[in-house]
């Protein structure tokens, strides 16, 4: 009866391990789709052109050719800004030892 407890916890600490990093890599994925979507509600120009548009330079060029207020302007680059840094953070998290083989079972890409 020695090892069966261990074995038990160890086996609890790595699914709650897998839970949490899964929660994380869903919560970072439904973030970008909020964000992407945020940006498509100031720029109605985007809102057809989710296929097309996947990264924020993209975004950007598509951005420099319309003509918009100071304020829209401003808070359109606070969000590709927000997008930029949540799209890195997902990304480095991928790559990293652990969180790596959770994204892998779970079928997890690189955004």
């Amino acid at each position: 009866m020695g090892f069966i407890p261990i074995f038990l916890t160890l086996g609890g600490a790595c699914l709650l391990f897998f839970l949490t990093v899964r929660n994380t890599f869903q919560r970072k994925i439904a973030l970008e789709k909020e964000l992407f979507f945020n940006l498509g509600e100031k720029l109605p120009e985007l809102k057809g052109k989710s296929e097309e548009l996947t990264s924020s330079e993209q975004i950007l060029k598509q951005i420099s050719g319309l003509e918009l207020s100071p304020k829209t302007k401003k808070e359109v680059l606070e969000l590709l800004r927000d997008m930029k840094v949540n799209r890195s953070q997902y990304n480095k998290l991928i790559k990293k030892a652990p969180y790596n083989w959770v994204a892998k079972i779970s079928g997890f890409r690189p955004i």
